[in-house]
């Protein structure tokens, strides 16, 4: 049992008993951003917005949404998100579930946002999808950053109730809906509580802010097409697991706002712990920056090395791990937890409505998501970024014990990754080979990987 869990098993009958389904948030639509045309650029004008919504509309029937929406879930075994379990049978824990679901950043699709440089499109349908689940892997990191430990989205958690079981106001009366943040105003004072929450919920709302689909945003859709530009990719093209990782690691290095966080990018399916350190150390002493660890692998050829099902899951149980973006093939999907033989995941592939985040209290609903959905492992492509994030020195030393131990495997086969106290040549012209070269076990004894420099592909394991 892993210690830090928070289920504890019990005895059921042999039957299965599944869950009620969860009703979708249908997001209401959002007033897109634009400017004004002149006249005679009308007709122009019209002509573009719809060629860039008829594209957006086919990607979405070729790549997007599909129509099964609804997941049933097991009520007799655990179901783990982020290091934590559930117990589905028991109320508590299937609410708190929910409320943690529904708190998570849900990153999709837009359309109507401002063209993207050098080029006419003014949507990421159809081949976006890497770089929305890269975002939601990082902002999971960031909530983790700044939030306080088990944060959740208040807005959300009565949304979810709301949703389930409108209560009526004492008089009976229909209940007043604000349409900014389509809260229920129930005409009474503020709680302590909430007047306490406010701090959270203008971070919470900070946070999202960077993810907005206009180019001054941090982590937005066209800062991370610019910063793909110097790996060879710009808007429209296919961007893999590994080199959202080096965009993410460059987004934050670069964003003024985060100074007590870094990301590593491992090299060759190996963290470097001597890099790492380096990376977090700071002047003042003891004084360390969270980091959040992005390791890309490849789990095999075409599909999905069974050896590493067993890897993942341990993986998913430890609540340093952030997540993993991969998915089906050309189709990522961002892995949050699992249930039996079955990942749990947010799904990027619905275009949404480009949200005017310069309104004070811009709308919330369409990045919270209150839908589950899993997927069978065997689905899972091999192609992945595994994310995990340690708020200090001692929980980095914690990490690497924890995860270390998750991924070693039996002699018959080899690990997911390693963990090495030297440095990566990229870093130390003078290393020694052994410092700069990935050794992997096999059953033949040690072999020496490919340490090819290309961020396009990875290490086959």
């Amino acid at each position: 049992m892993n210690p830090t869990s928070s289920y504890t098993r019990c005895d059921v009958s042999a039957a299965e008993h599944y869950m009620d389904d969860w009703l979708f948030l249908c997001p209401d639509p959002a007033e897109p951003l634009g400017r004004e045309v002149c006249r005679e650029d009308q007709e122009a004008e019209d002509k573009s917005k719809f060629k860039s919504k008829l594209v957006s509309a086919w990607n979405s029937v070729k790549y997007g949404w599909t129509l099964k929406q609804k997941s049933k879930f097991s009520k007799s075994s655990p179901l783990i998100m982020f290091g934590k379990f559930y117990d589905l049978k028991d109320e508590g824990d299937k609410e708190c579930f929910r409320r943690s679901f529904a708190s998570l950043l849900w990153l999709t699709y837009r359309r109507g946002f401002p063209k993207l440089a050098g080029c006419s499109l003014t949507t990421d349908s159809g081949w976006g999808c890497v770089l929305r689940t890269g975002q939601m892997l990082l902002a999971r990191g960031l909530i983790l950053h700044l939030m306080p430990p088990d944060w959740n989205w208040s807005m959300g958690t009565r949304a979810v109730k709301d949703d389930m079981d409108l209560v009526r106001p004492a008089d009976n009366a229909e209940p007043v809906w604000n349409v900014e943040d389509r809260t229920i105003m129930r005409g009474r004072k503020l709680s302590v509580g909430s007047i306490l929450d406010r701090p959270k919920e203008a971070t919470h709302r900070k946070v999202v802010s960077w993810f907005a689909d206009n180019p001054k945003a941090p982590f937005g859709i066209h800062q991370l097409v610019e910063l793909g530009r110097s790996s060879g990719k710009k808007a429209g093209d296919w961007y893999g697991p590994s080199i959202v990782a080096h965009i993410l690691q460059k987004a934050v290095s670069v964003s003024p706002d985060l100074s007590s966080l870094a990301v590593y990018v491992a090299q060759d399916c190996t963290i470097y712990l001597q890099d790492v350190r380096k990376l977090c150390e700071r002047p003042h002493p003891h004084s360390w920056k969270s980091v959040i660890i992005l390791v890309p692998v490849r789990l095999g050829g075409q599909d999905l090395n069974p050896s590493y099902i067993t890897c993942v899951k341990k993986l998913l149980k430890l609540q340093s791990c952030i997540g993993i973006i991969g998915g089906k093939p050309r189709h990522s999907l961002f892995f949050i937890g699992f249930q039996d033989d079955n990942l749990l995941y947010l799904d990027p592939h619905y275009c949404q409505p480009t949200v005017n985040m310069t309104k004070e209290n811009f709308p919330l609903e369409s990045f919270h998501c209150k839908q589950p959905r899993k997927m069978n492992f065997s689905r899972m492509d091999p192609s992945c970024t595994i994310g995990l994030y340690a708020k200090g020195q001692k929980e980095f030393e914690s990490l690497c014990t924890s995860v270390n131990e998750a991924v070693s495997t039996s002699a018959e086969t080899y690990p997911m990754f390693i963990f090495s106290e030297g440095q990566s040549r990229e870093d130390d012209e003078h290393s020694t080979p052994t410092n700069s070269i990935t050794y992997i076990q096999r059953k033949s004894g040690l072999e020496r990987a490919d340490i090819s420099s290309s961020m396009d592909e990875f290490v086959l394991l």
